[in-house]
């Protein structure tokens, strides 16, 4: 049974969540506690929550965070750093370029840059206008990686060999295929089932597919940007344990009411693997 068939059944989650600067939260954390760190830090774009610098002042304070979180991080963790672009007079930098080193030498190797694509977003009159967010998913020499709870529907599910000794026998994995590097999930608009007061927030079924890749039930799971507490909503919602911290009181009172209402079965989520909405079907392509 996943988490949506459990809509409206009341459990206790394990959650721990601070209004605390992510500096001063990682000096309490032992070596090696949590399996997986994954957030959206802020993209030094002036967002209400956050105060615009320049851009090398940027990657030194994120070269910090970035340290005490391989501390923290176990020997098979994961870290994945979703990012997007800075942007100054008009042109932008790609922030996982620029944030790339600092996880190389601190002995990461990146694993895949997830393509995060989604359809809504600013329409820009000088450029291109910009529809997609990177994930930079970062590992030591071994790590966990679990497909099978991420598989999605094959495009020919019944495919089957047409020669030789597997003849006859099916081609795909019955399970589904690889979801691939491009994830398309829309982001949290105003018409989104879990839109809060925060202006970029987190879907939750994107960080679920991370939870269930690259952890185990039990497993620790941070994030160091918490915002609303999408990460700790996934992670607990897989029976995991979320962590997370924020410097910003109002959101972590409101990620604290997200978990009460998971808690009580009663938050809504978008499912994850549920189609995008298509306005030329019937019903958007959903059921009923």
């Amino acid at each position: 049974m996943n988490f949506h068939d459990r809509i409206g059944t009341a459990r206790k989650l394990q959650a721990k969540m601070t209004c605390q600067d992510n500096l001063a939260f990682l000096k309490r954390i032992p070596d090696g506690l949590f399996q997986l760190i994954v957030t959206s830090p802020p993209y030094n774009i002036g967002k209400r929550y956050e105060k615009r610098i320049s851009l090398e002042n940027y990657v030194e304070g994120q070269a910090g965070v970035i340290k005490e979180c391989a501390r923290v991080l176990g020997p098979s963790g994961s870290i994945c750093w979703q990012v997007g672009n800075h942007i100054n007079k008009g042109e932008i930098v790609p922030l996982g370029i620029a944030l790339y080193p600092i996880f190389q030498d601190l002995g990461f190797k990146l694993r895949n840059r997830i393509v995060w694509h989604f359809e809504h977003g600013l329409h820009c009159k000088k450029r291109l206008s910009g529809r997609y967010e990177t994930i930079l998913w970062f590992t030591r020499d071994s790590y966990d990686f679990n497909l099978d709870p991420i598989r999605v529907p094959a495009k020919y599910p019944n495919k089957k060999y047409f020669k030789g000794p597997k003849a006859g026998q099916l081609s795909c994995n019955p399970l589904g295929k690889n979801p691939g590097d491009v994830w398309i999930f829309p982001n949290v608009k105003n018409n989104h089932v879990e839109k809060t007061i925060h202006p970029c927030q987190f879907p939750v079924e994107l960080v679920e597919r991370l939870v269930l890749a690259l952890t185990n039930q039990g497993d620790a799971i941070f994030d160091p940007y918490m915002g609303v507490g999408s990460t700790v909503i996934a992670a607990a919602m897989h029976d995991r344990i979320g962590y997370g911290c924020d410097i910003e009181q109002e959101y972590v009172e409101i990620a604290k009411e997200r978990v009460k209402a998971l808690e009580a079965g009663t938050l809504r989520t978008r499912p994850m693997n549920k189609p995008v909405y298509d306005p030329s079907l019937p019903n958007g392509g959903h059921k009923q």
